[in-house]
């Protein structure tokens, strides 16, 4: 035993200076010096890890080698860096990495945001950017969002005598309602729901998914360490998850073969899901039922955490800056006035709004570390050599939060975005992402968030609970939701009464 505490540490540190030797020779980026055996760098996690790997780069570069267990991982951390990636390594990073989470919760990695790059994904991306979430295709789909935010106007309205509101649950059930009106033509949440007990199972299904989801597993680092728990409940999530959304495409297949009351002719498609079944009859082969069910499961899962979360941290910062709330109250009053609810359209000439909007995603990105990326060959990147199968992942709240590249990065300065037209800001701005697996939800996302958040603004006078300022520290997930649930003050604007009492 002696003998073994003696080798022990001379063992390590040779350990150590060759890993670091060798690194040299091969080119590869800058990494700490202490990689352990076995566990490599995984000692240096905590949460939230964009904050770790934000502190690593500033110690270490901003382009930065780490070994998660078995896995080499490339932390990029700059925006010459991102831009490399994303451009002319583009197609070499267009993979994705093989973890438990894409085997069952993205269909064995048949789904859009887990397949592999090649023929298959490259069908379900042009089937999601033409199809589902095309400008024309949004724009047919805009009085869902237009009759949602309406109801969600109302019901706040009416329930003005309560002493708080829940923002994040409301604003939960907004962007919930939206995505599975526009998907399948139902409303789960909130009232004037038709069927309580098909609700209930489909949240409680949806409740599974986004915890199982969220939760880390070591196995995909350390494969000998396997969850087999954690594995079996992404299993039995899978399988209830699949029954509800063939459930939802047998319902409007149904639908679909019932002739409309007016005409004799088939109903007209009005659902995301009747669009993909009216395609499977021309090519029942690429839009068979697994693939509209994976691709609505997909947008489910990206178009609603992200959103909710926007929202809640965009009127966070909005009670924390009274007065930028008033800038906004001021401009939406200009430009549209007491008479009818402000929509989708008037954001054009709403650019405080939007600049409210672009700040929030700069300093709380949807996803901080965007979804891992893996390389398919051996690439380059600021002049470092990049082995094949390395896992990228590109640190956008680093990036974002950056004194060097952001004047005051932690304040919240919407006038910095005046003059800017969308949320992006070559590499120094990109909080959905670039390149070929960019989030193709950009535009419903916006358009979303921009709509919602207006109409909360132009229609309520809104303050903190106390004196204290909103809480802003970050709570745990790829989605960085608020750690606390945001609860404010609500009472209508008086010179949007007379409306309010007739909507």
């Amino acid at each position: 035993m002696k003998s073994l505490a003696l080798y022990l540490p001379i063992f390590l540190a040779l350990y150590v200076l060759t890993k670091q030797f060798l690194n040299k020779i091969r080119r590869l980026p800058p990494s700490p010096f202490l990689e352990l055996p076995i566990i490599g760098h995984l000692y240096l996690l905590k949460r939230p890890i964009h904050r770790t790997l934000s502190n690593l780069s500033k110690r270490h570069g901003p382009i930065l080698l780490l070994r998660f267990g078995s896995r080499r991982v490339l932390v990029v951390s700059s925006p010459p860096a991102a831009e490399e990636c994303f451009t002319k390594n583009d197609i070499v990073f267009a993979n994705r990495p093989s973890l438990m989470v894409g085997k069952h919760m993205g269909c064995n990695f048949t789904s859009l945001a887990w397949a592999p790059y090649g023929d298959h994904w490259r069908n379900l991306r042009r089937v999601a950017s033409l199809e589902i979430l095309s400008s024309s295709r949004l724009q047919l789909l805009s009085n869902i969002r237009a009759d949602e935010v309406k109801s969600l106007v109302r019901r706040l309205f009416h329930n003005q005598l309560i002493e708080s509101v829940d923002l994040r649950m409301e604003i939960y059930d907004l962007t919930m309602n939206v995505m599975m009106r526009m998907i399948a033509g139902k409303r789960y949440y909130g009232k004037h729901v038709a069927n309580l007990e098909e609700a209930k199972r489909f949240k409680e299904v949806l409740a599974a998914t986004f915890k199982v989801a969220a939760e880390s597993n070591i196995g995909d680092f350390l494969p000998w360490f396997k969850s087999r728990d954690l594995e079996k409940r992404m299993i039995r999530c899978r399988k209830m998850r699949d029954e509800c959304a063939q459930y939802l495409i047998e319902e409007r297949r149904r639908n679909r073969r019932i002739p409309s009351n007016c005409s004799g002719d088939e109903k007209t498609i009005e659902t995301l899901i009747e669009v993909l079944l009216a395609l499977q009859e021309t090519d029942p082969e690429c839009y068979n039922d697994q693939t509209i069910g994976s691709l609505m499961l997909v947008l489910i899962g990206g178009g609603t955490d992200t959103t909710t979360n926007t929202m809640e941290w965009a009127l966070s910062l909005l009670l924390n800056h009274p007065e930028i709330l008033k800038n906004a109250q001021r401009e939406i009053d200009n430009q549209v006035g007491h008479g009818r609810l402000m929509d989708e359209s008037d954001m054009a000439r709403l650019p405080y709004l939007g600049s409210i909007i672009n700040e929030t995603l700069r300093m709380y990105p949807p996803a901080p570390m965007l979804m891992p990326h893996e390389s398919s060959d051996e690439c380059t990147v600021l002049g470092y050599s990049i082995p094949r199968g390395t896992t990228l992942l590109v640190n956008i709240w680093a990036i974002q939060n950056d004194p060097k590249i952001w004047e005051d990065p932690r304040k919240f300065k919407p006038e910095r975005f005046q003059g800017h037209q969308g949320a992006r800001d070559g590499f120094r701005m990109m909080p959905f992402g670039s390149g070929r697996r960019g989030c193709p939800g950009e535009g419903l996302g916006l358009k979303m968030v921009g709509l919602a958040l207006g109409s909360l603004i132009q229609c309520f006078e809104w303050e903190r609970i106390g004196e204290e300022m909103v809480d802003m520290r970050e709570g745990t997930g790829v989605t960085m939701p608020k750690a606390r649930p945001l609860q404010a003050k609500c009472l209508p604007r008086p010179t949007m009464v007379s409306l309010l009492s007739q909507i």
